[in-house]
């Protein structure tokens, strides 16, 4: 696996780094939560730009990404909006969803993009081409808060999302029984050893699928999401917590 080296953090080298969502809705609540990071174990800051009140005033995404980008210092920050189709707090159009990334490409001041491959497909090079013209690494994603599909059906999204550019590939699943968590760890296995050369997220949600939050480095995810406060999916435990756990996996491998 090659790394994606972001601002000196080396994602899909080492132990998983741990991304940490912000979910304000004002940009002072943003702002807030961004200044209670600097003393929790945090590699990547993910900014949820759905759940923000103004993620469609371009102007005002724009100083918000720039003050976010002062807060947080060097650390990496991850512009998402997730969309409701996605477990997001807003539904939008294509057109809107374009619109809202590359304006946070535009403010120069983010360093990840994550981008629904599976679900945008009409926008979804542009907004790839777009960001690596910004010189921002991409995230291809998909959530399914329904099911997990068979391992083959895994692969192939991922699969999807290599093709389509993204530097980074992920994918978060429901399970339905314990044999779902099995199945995204085996696809996560398979598709590290077998189908790409770049670094992969992938988890399964929920209390049931906590434990492909916490042994990605033993199957081959790069990064792992936890709550500092707030969480942004079913499954995320506190960051302490899992900065505990991942330190006694990798220390053992």
């Amino acid at each position: 696996m090659n790394p994606v080296i972001v601002r000196n953090v080396a994602i899909g080298e080492g132990r998983p780094k741990i991304c940490v969502p912000i979910v304000g809705k004002t940009a002072d609540e943003i702002i807030m939560e961004a200044r209670s990071l600097r003393s929790v174990p945090v590699d990547v800051v993910e900014w949820r730009s759905d759940w923000f009140e103004d993620v469609f005033d371009a102007e005002k995404l724009s100083d918000t990404a720039e003050a976010l980008r002062k807060t947080l210092g060097d650390l990496p920050v991850l512009f998402t909006f997730r969309t409701a189709e996605e477990g997001g707090e807003k539904a939008v159009s294509d057109r809107q969803y374009e619109a809202i990334n590359r304006a946070a490409a535009q403010s120069g001041c983010v360093d990840l993009m994550d981008v629904e491959i599976c679900t945008r497909d009409e926008v979804a090079g542009s907004i790839i081409t777009a960001a690596h013209n910004c010189n921002i690494r991409v995230i291809g994603s998909n959530h399914d808060f329904h099911r997990t599909p068979p391992k083959e059906e895994i692969i192939k999204r991922l699969s999807k999302m290599q093709q389509s550019g993204a530097d980074i590939l992920k994918i978060a699943l429901m399970p339905q029984s314990k044999q779902d968590v099995l199945t995204v760890l085996a696809a996560t296995l398979e598709m590290s050893e077998q189908h790409t050369d770049r670094p992969l997220i992938t988890m399964s949600m929920a209390g049931t699928g906590v434990i492909s939050r916490l042994a990605g480095e033993v199957f081959g995810s790069a990064i792992t999401f936890g709550a500092a406060s707030k969480t942004s999916a079913p499954g995320q435990i506190g960051v302490r917590q899992l900065a505990d756990v991942l330190d006694i996996i990798h220390n053992n491998l």
